[in-house]
């Protein structure tokens, strides 16, 4: 078992890290950018300082101190706002009627069906969230093609007239970002924001991977060509103001993706994760992403954290723990079985049906039965791959 792994490694090792241009480990990476957003948070001036981390005041005020400021006055005005039938809604037959809910002081979310890409879903599934700032508004993940995107941008519009004048996409997989098609149709001069290994793989073919994924299981992604891919790159640890509301991102190479950006609002106190969390579904790791990474990531981010709201990349946002809690310890059971099934030179699929059964709990999560199994091999390969670089 272990020499079967030990190659699979090897030929793994081959395929990873694509597009990765920093090398740091999540540990270092969280540690960084919680020093730089305690910086940002604190009562006092900001400073870059490399320190240790402790605990985030959530009460202290927001300061301007070494904040890139956005002018929106070169993006979009108001005046190309039209007006819409309020009374339309957003709906998806048997999964309901969708809307934007107010989630946290200027924050707005609608959480998507927590399923896989369909036809009735019609390719949305993610959590498309808007902040309201004084003269315009900002979306993180907009959704998964350009029809859904029409749908959101009107729902956005019941919230608020104002223009968009930002657009942060978290990841590289396309229902989280195909959508921005329909934002830049009207906001054609709009900045889109995301870290430049997802732009550098999106347009060296991740995008067109997940355009043959969606258009075959939802039919719906006429209109999404050409992708309207991020404009604007954000590096780890990166503070950044648009119009007066303050972000500071950190990039978790070793989790999710490798493409990943983890961002936190500063005015409401609001962290959105990406897939790095999901809650009620579960999605795939791809060659660049890493379970033991994620595993460390949440960990820390549990420990040295204290935000209003945490929003996963799928399912409800909430508290903290309520929020991280089930995904991550869905993460260490199979680390822990892995390592277990590892040591007695077990095959994953050896031992599988128990772990399931240990995980009955989330017998109802979506895609559960197909990629749990698939996690449990890829958490057995890294372990056999860390073993591999101690000797």
């Amino acid at each position: 078992m272990k020499k079967t792994i030990i190659m699979s490694i090897i030929t793994s090792a081959l395929l990873t890290n694509l597009y990765a241009q920093e090398h740091k480990s999540p540990a270092t990476i969280l540690e960084e950018a919680l020093v730089k957003m305690e910086a940002l948070v604190a009562d006092t001036n900001i400073t870059t300082t490399e320190s240790n981390i402790t605990n985030l005041d959530i009460n202290s005020t927001v300061t301007d101190t070494n904040i890139t400021k956005v002018d929106i006055n070169t993006t979009t005005t108001e005046s190309n706002i039209t007006k819409v039938d309020t009374n339309s809604s957003f709906t998806l037959g048997k999964y309901g009627t969708f809307k934007f809910e107010k989630a946290n002081k200027n924050v707005y979310i609608m959480h998507g069906p927590v399923v896989s890409p369909n036809r009735e879903n019609q390719g949305f599934m993610n959590n498309p969230a808007v902040i309201e700032a004084k003269d315009g508004l900002i979306v993180v993940d907009p959704g998964g093609n350009y029809n859904i995107g029409k749908k959101i941008l009107a729902e956005i519009e019941k919230i608020s007239h104002k223009p968009i004048i930002a657009i942060f996409n978290t990841h590289k997989h396309g229902d989280h970002w195909f959508a921005n098609r329909a934002i830049v149709e009207k906001y054609p001069n709009i900045d889109i924001y995301a870290h430049p290994n997802m732009i550098k793989a999106s347009k060296e073919g991740e995008a067109d991977v997940w355009y043959g994924i969606l258009n075959r299981t939802t039919g719906n992604l006429k209109g999404t060509k050409p992708f309207a891919f991020p404009n604007k790159p954000l590096l780890d640890g990166a503070k950044i103001d648009i119009d007066g509301q303050k972000f500071i991102v950190q990039h978790p190479q070793d989790a999710h993706t490798d493409t990943d950006l983890v961002i936190a609002h500063l005015n409401s106190m609001t962290l959105f994760l990406g897939d790095n969390v999901m809650k009620g579904r579960l999605g795939s790791f791809d060659e660049s992403s890493s379970i033991l990474g994620n595993i460390e990531l949440l960990e820390n981010i549990k420990k040295e954290t204290n935000f209003t709201l945490y929003v996963p990349g799928h399912g409800k946002s909430g508290k903290r723990d309520e929020t991280i809690d089930p995904f991550l310890n869905y993460l260490k059971l199979l680390a822990t079985e892995g390592k277990k099934a590892y040591d007695e030179d077990k095959e994953s699929y050896e031992v599988k049906d128990e772990v399931m059964k240990k995980l009955s709990w989330m017998k109802d999560w979506d895609a559960f039965k197909r990629n749990m199994p698939a996690h449990l091999n890829k958490v057995m390969l890294e372990i056999g791959e860390e073993e591999l670089a101690q000797e």
